[in-house]
């Protein structure tokens, strides 16, 4: 279920959103749905450090390296500073 949000925007700016969305063959709410699921996923640190852990991981994984290696890894790493 959504729900409605309302927003005061300048005339103009909702006029040009609206032709953009209409070009595109989306409705402004569909516009403004997707900017607004952008921007909290954008800044949803949880998700982010989620994601990093799993890149992370991958390029582990990839290396051959297994998870008892990882405190050798670090140590290593450390050590070249």
């Amino acid at each position: 279920m959504s729900t409605q949000l309302i927003v005061r925007v300048d005339p103009d700016l909702k006029s040009e959103a609206a032709r953009i969305a209409k070009i595109e063959g989306k409705s402004l709410s569909d516009i403004v749905r997707r900017l607004l699921q952008e921007y909290v996923k954008d800044r949803d640190i949880a998700a982010y450090v989620d994601d990093l852990w799993g890149r992370i991981g991958a390029k582990i994984s990839e290396a051959g390296y297994r998870p008892e290696d990882i405190p050798d890894i670090i140590r290593d790493v450390r050590a070249k500073k």
